[in-house]
């Protein structure tokens, strides 16, 4: 059952499309991620042109992040005036990036900076939480003895100036980090086309000292409002949102995220990060084969981005 996009210009079986959302709905629903460091590489392992899976997959994300957002501003988790100064970073950072997007595709190295920021940046996540998780069921064998706690521990930024206090989350911190950890988000939005949770949640976390509990849904409110904005500075600038496989996607990942969030309450936490962990790699594995096999075409046809 093919279906045309007409912004990528290819036709698609639309359950083909579909299964991918579903497939990542349920992952992002097993392990509480947005998804999009896993469905822009699968867009592009279709064939879908890489501007076009990076502009769609922001526009996607927009709609699990305000569905995510709104469940915890009704629980009370957002904290609304730290997401504020995040979101003023990550508009700015979006305007970079989108920038840079452009500048990027016009020079004709858009998909091969996407993949090799892909390789370095799932590579890099992936190790990481695979050595995080092995250590955590490490230590969750010992006896409850064994595990000491993790001492209080200040950093730099407590010393940097511009204070302000953010009542929610119980902390008087500078605005300076913050702001550029929107920023940055902002500009992988644009450029890699997700949602940037994935480096948020942990920078908020170790780097800010965020409540755990108010962290996610904060997250979610900024990622939900530069997601937006995203899509619609590549729409108007670039031209490469494709509304009828962001639908697609969109009505697969609602699904598939609802079995996954009940396959979530199985595995223990270690457990999910260390899967999660796997599948990150093997991702960055296939794209990295990609960026260093050699084509079957050594030539092609530019034809400048139409």
């Amino acid at each position: 059952m093919n279906i045309y996009l007409p912004i990528a210009e290819m036709s698609v079986n639309i359950l083909v499309l579909f299964g991918m959302g579903a497939g990542v709905g349920f992952l992002s629903g097993m392990f509480g991620v947005g998804g999009g460091f896993l469905m822009t590489p699968l867009l592009i392992f279709y064939n879908i042109p890489p501007a076009v899976a990076v502009a769609t997959e922001a526009n996607q994300i927009v709609a699990s992040s305000f569905s995510g957002a709104l469940a915890h501003f009704r629980r009370g988790t957002v904290d609304i005036k730290l997401g504020v100064v995040l979101l003023i970073g990550g508009i700015a950072g979006s305007v970079i990036g989108v920038a840079i997007f452009s500048e990027l595709r016009k020079a004709g190295q858009l998909d091969l900076i996407i993949s090799i920021l892909y390789v370095v940046f799932l590579g890099s996540i992936g190790t990481l939480m695979c050595i995080e998780s092995i250590n955590a069921i490490r230590k969750s064998r010992r006896s409850p003895e064994e595990v000491a706690p993790l001492p209080e521990q200040k950093n730099w930024i407590t010393n940097l100036p511009f204070k302000v206090r953010f009542e929610k989350s119980q902390l008087y911190l500078s605005v300076i980090p913050i702001l550029v950890l929107g920023m940055l988000v902002g500009i992988l939005a644009s450029i890699m086309g997700v949602g940037g949770g994935f480096i948020m949640v942990p920078a908020m976390i170790y780097l800010l000292r965020v409540p755990t509990n108010v962290v996610i849904g904060t997250s979610l409110f900024q990622i939900m409002f530069v997601t937006a904005f995203t899509t619609i500075a590549q729409s108007a600038t670039n031209q490469t949102v494709d509304v009828v496989l962001a639908f697609i996607l969109m009505v697969g990942g609602v699904i598939g995220a609802q079995f996954g969030a009940r396959a979530g309450t199985k595995l223990k936490g270690e457990q999910l990060r260390a899967l999660l962990g796997l599948i990150v790699l093997a991702v960055c594995a296939r794209l990295g084969w990609d960026l260093v096999n050699m084509p079957t075409e050594l030539f092609s046809l530019d034809l400048g981005g139409h």
